[in-house]
């Protein structure tokens, strides 16, 4: 594989007893811009990107989700990739437990790996021009 495995963090995602008053402590206190739908998107630029399309998405999710399942962990983080697919067959050649599904929609690819510690890590292709 010649392109880079993770190309950026695309979100972080954690578990709340209360997600809607724990983002507005955010809002208030740290100026987070959380929105309706419980999160905020983060936009951002790189050499490659000066005009920053593509966002880092920060999002509490409620505690009883079962999003990040079959992880115990209270958190997913979900990294950039350049070519899901391809990263997907590799991790699995390199013995890695990648989950057998893979969602595709406008908001582009997304597919899932557990790491040896049993946390579930959030794989995420962005739709072409992101």
């Amino acid at each position: 594989m010649s392109q880079p495995r993770v190309t950026g963090i695309g979100g972080v995602f954690f578990k709340s007893s209360d997600p809607k008053a724990l983002g507005e402590w955010y809002r208030k206190h740290l100026g987070i811009d959380v929105q309706p739908w419980g999160g905020a998107a983060f936009s951002w630029a790189t050499p490659d990107n000066p005009g920053g399309a593509g966002t880092t998405v920060w999002s509490p999710f409620a505690a009883d989700t079962g999003y990040f399942a079959p992880s115990p962990a209270p958190f997913m983080i979900n990294y950039r990739v350049a070519d899901l697919h391809a990263l997907l067959a590799l991790l699995r050649s390199e013995g890695c437990t990648v989950d057998s599904k893979v969602e595709e929609s406008e908001y582009g690819k997304f597919g899932w790996v557990m790491d040896p510690e049993g946390n579930r890590i959030e794989l995420w292709q962005p739709p072409a021009g992101q």
